[in-house]
């Protein structure tokens, strides 16, 4: 075969070359399987550190209380219908009659922390615990991870007493006891006992999401077990997140009653 026989072969290698080479040029990349957005990374194994925020913020806030709750007892309905007197939801008074013990100041207490005013808060988990840092108020919760039994007769407190674990790799669930009675339920004047539990569920959905249920049992006061918040979305806020300080103060409060509340009650 001479050389002039060989041009037509060499031509088609060098043709086909160049066509498999435009090809690769043009072609799409490749799926790598690579989440195209943080929210579709998957959620950490069994780790809630971050700092999280209401998806919806008006919802967080939650003005008028939660959206429903069980039927009252005679205990219940007579300390929220004659006791509590609420600056909003459906009992709501005037400014001037309103006895919310946040007006005074008095600790938001858990679950009200939860169910109102739900700003940012920061969750670091050690070894044996999992903190929880609120802007609302500034203040901070222990949840014990230890494997400790929740106290038979807890001494009351304004956030109670709470261990939590890990129901799978993704959910966290922490029961809480031992509420003190003075605290609100919302700022609906929904009232509770220091009977009352509190579950928690965490349940982490992807990298920056999760969801929070918050579940009322308080027979005293209601009668039945009731859920205040279903599955409400939570988001990750970037690391740098500055959590702002948001604390009631004594003074600023009394100045309000005496400038606002008292003259528009006349």
């Amino acid at each position: 075969m001479d050389k002039h026989s060989l041009n037509p072969i060499l031509g088609g290698i060098a043709l086909l070359a160049f066509s498999v080479g435009m090809h690769a040029q043009t072609s799409p990349p490749k799926k790598t399987g690579t989440p195209k957005t943080l929210q579709e990374a998957p959620a950490p194994r069994r780790n809630l550190s971050g700092i999280w925020d209401a998806e919806n913020t008006m919802e967080g806030i939650n003005p008028r209380g939660v959206a429903s709750h069980a039927p009252f007892t005679a205990w219940g309905a007579d300390l929220a219908n004659n006791a509590y007197k609420p600056g909003d939801g459906p009992r709501r008074v005037s400014v001037g009659l309103v006895n919310d013990p946040l007006d005074s100041c008095d600790p938001a207490g858990f679950p009200r922390n939860l169910l109102f005013e739900l700003r940012p808060f920061q969750v670091v988990q050690t070894s044996d615990q999992v903190l929880m840092m609120y802007q609302y108020q500034r203040v901070w919760r222990v949840i014990w991870t230890d494997g400790r039994e929740l106290p038979k007769d807890p001494d009351p407190s304004w956030y109670g007493h709470s261990v939590g674990k890990w129901e799978d790799d993704f959910t966290f669930v922490v029961r809480t006891v031992g509420m003190d009675e003075r605290t609100w339920l919302d700022n609906a004047g929904n009232p509770h006992s220091s009977e009352m539990r509190v579950e928690e569920r965490y349940h982490l959905v992807t990298r920056d999401s999760m969801e929070l249920s918050v579940k009322i049992d308080d027979p005293k006061t209601y009668t039945e077990t009731w859920v205040a918040r279903d599955k409400f979305r939570l988001k990750l806020m970037p690391a740098n997140t500055d959590i702002t300080e948001m604390i009631c103060a004594p003074s600023e409060a009394e100045e309000y009653k005496k400038t606002m509340a008292i003259p528009l009650s006349k």
